[in-house]
């Protein structure tokens, strides 16, 4: 139940290298926090979602305390995903078929989305304000879900109609791009229209290989990325207005397979190599740096290739967004780089100071709480006070009698024996 956190660097990783093990059981999916560089989730076959604060310069202890942990799921917890504009708002998907999104500040589970699926969740993914879901499932259907009105907006029986694995992402435009395998076991990419999902705008048949296609997608280049399971190829293509609309691009091709995949924020790239991916690949016993770049004969700043990206700011805070308000992720120039700020704190806010579970309790230093949370806990807390000095004073008025009761009852009793 443990994953690591690496610097990065090239070279061996010592065996005795610090590591985060908080869960007792294997951790199925991990997810940096888009608005805090220091703050990281994992969902584990223990059925808990863990919160975690990774210190400004690494780790140089193994870290076994969360911030928080949020139980809810009844089953392991294979998705964990940050909403993508709001400060705190975390997603969380099991085996239980359950899709429960918290309040991170608040510690607490705010939806509760658990008569909608009834297969396996494959994946789970937020459209570019946060407004909506789209997931697809173990029974071939896509899903958009309007995850506060706890309603389905729209959906597709048989997307794709092989029985192997499927995956659904939101584009940038509002459409959902879905990869998965026709009858016949082919490889299928199409591009749907959540308005009208009777048929694709695109549906493209690729190769008949068994491994899942794993779309990453860049919103500012309209790029996706298909990396496959077992695959030794990452194969790229550009999504546009006109038809085709899913244009290919090129393949990147190696010797060895990849076992799984993980892309690098807009903000980590270099911009001055024109790097517009970079894909880190995980190999049985390595992990190996993919880089793609646009060759380009000028040094200068490409802006064609960097339009502004979404920045680490959050446009809205949790209960803003818990209350049905929407944003637009903020942007910033990466025309002089990325310059990192500084990092907010998470701390975790619990509601009720008497229902705190001991490992959840820790005066640990985490993202700021928003301010209504804290100020809504205080007022609860300051009542909660207030009973208790009320009932002991009663209880101290009733003791106080009882005393008088008992010294007249000891001076009657004095006079009868005497």
């Amino acid at each position: 139940g443990l994953f690591l956190l690496l610097p990065l660097q090239t070279g061996r990783i010592d065996k005795s290298y610090p590591t985060v093990c908080g869960h007792t059981g294997p951790v199925l999916d991990i997810d940096w926090c888009p608005h805090n560089d220091q703050v990281i989730a994992s969902g584990s076959e223990d059925c808990t979602v863990m919160v975690w604060q990774i210190p400004e310069n690494g780790l140089t202890l193994s870290l076994t305390e969360p911030v928080v942990v949020l139980e809810g799921h009844s089953k392991r917890v294979g998705i964990v995903s940050w909403h993508p504009t709001a400060r705190n708002v975390l997603l969380s998907a099991g085996c239980d078929n359950a899709i429960i999104i918290w309040n991170v500040g608040t510690g607490e589970a705010l939806i509760n989305l658990d008569d909608m699926h009834v297969d396996m969740i494959y994946n789970v993914s937020w459209n570019r304000n946060g407004s909506l879901i789209c997931t697809a499932s173990k029974d071939k259907k896509v899903r958009v879900i309007d995850p506060r009105k706890q309603e389905i907006v729209a959906e597709k029986e048989k997307t794709h109609e092989g029985a192997r694995p499927m995956r659904a992402i939101f584009l940038a435009d509002g459409n959902i791009f879905t990869t998965g395998f026709s009858r016949m076991s082919e490889r299928q990419l199409a591009l749907w229209n959540p308005k009208n999902m009777e048929e694709p705008i695109a549906l493209h048949e690729m190769d008949t290989s068994n491994g899942v296609l794993l779309p990453f997608y860049d919103p500012d280049t309209n790029i996706i990325y298909l990396c496959g399971k077992g695959d030794s190829s990452i194969r790229y293509f550009e999504i546009t207005d006109e038809s085709p609309y899913v244009h290919y691009l090129n393949t990147f091709s190696s010797k060895e397979p990849q076992r799984g995949m993980g892309f690098m924020p807009k903000r980590g790239l270099d911009v001055n190599k024109c790097e517009i991916a970079r894909f880190f690949k995980l190999h049985e016993r390595k992990c190996e740096p993919i880089i793609m770049t646009v060759p380009r004969k000028s040094d200068l700043f490409q802006d064609d290739l960097y339009p502004d990206t979404a920045g680490p700011e959050a446009a809205l805070e949790a209960e803003e967004w818990f209350e049905g308000k929407n944003a637009d992720p903020l942007l910033i120039s990466l025309k002089h780089g990325y310059i990192p700020g500084k990092n907010r704190d998470l701390k975790v806010v619990k509601k009720n100071i008497l229902d705190n579970k001991p490992a959840a309790n820790k005066k640990s230093d985490l993202i700021n709480a928003p301010k209504k949370a804290a100020d809504a806990s205080n007022t609860q807390n300051e009542a909660k006070l207030d009973e208790i000095l009320k009932e002991l004073k009663s209880i101290k008025d009733t003791i106080s009698s009882q005393d008088e009761r008992i010294s007249k009852l000891e001076q009657q009793m004095a006079k009868i024996a005497d």
